[in-house]
């Protein structure tokens, strides 16, 4: 019990002489363990890992642009095909500035991402693209909706 509810658990005995001390403490004691079995039975977040979520913002030469897709297209592709954590890579270029490409990229879990990053698929898409992309920014999000399916 922490310190605060039991200074209320106190005052609130001081201030009931009809109801007997034994009686509250008992109470007390019973409505502390019911609380704490009830936080116990709760699995921690670190117990129930979450599917990591990210968008990745690129820019992309113009020159570089068809070929850069290409490389794309393919890497996304295996990846769903091949790696079950890899749940969706879904990849947009903005209609009016057709070299800046937004991916949604969502992993079963952290480990999942992380052996998406040691595939032979995706060192082959990073080394032979690195040339064709200007800038990347990676961002880490917090799905608002996380049981709302992604269809």
């Amino acid at each position: 019990m922490t310190p605060s509810l039991l200074r209320r658990v106190r005052a609130a005995s001081d201030q009931s002489p009809a109801l007997p001390a034994r009686s509250f403490r008992r109470s007390a004691l019973l409505l502390a363990g019911t609380i704490a079995l009830l936080l116990a039975s709760r699995p921690a977040a670190a117990q129930e890992p979450g599917k990591l979520v990210r968008l990745a913002r690129l820019e992309i030469y113009p020159e570089q642009l068809p070929r850069y897709r290409a490389a794309l297209r393919e890497e996304i592709e295996t990846s769903l095909r091949l790696e079950p954590g890899v749940l969706t890579l879904y990849a947009v270029a903005e209609k009016n500035a057709p070299t800046r490409i937004t991916i949604l990229e969502i992993y079963a879990s952290q480990a999942a991402y992380e052996a998406h990053l040691k595939t032979s698929h995706f060192l082959k898409y990073k080394t032979g693209t690195q040339h064709m992309v200007k800038s990347l920014e990676l961002t880490e999000t917090e799905p608002l909706l996380p049981n709302v399916p992604v269809k």
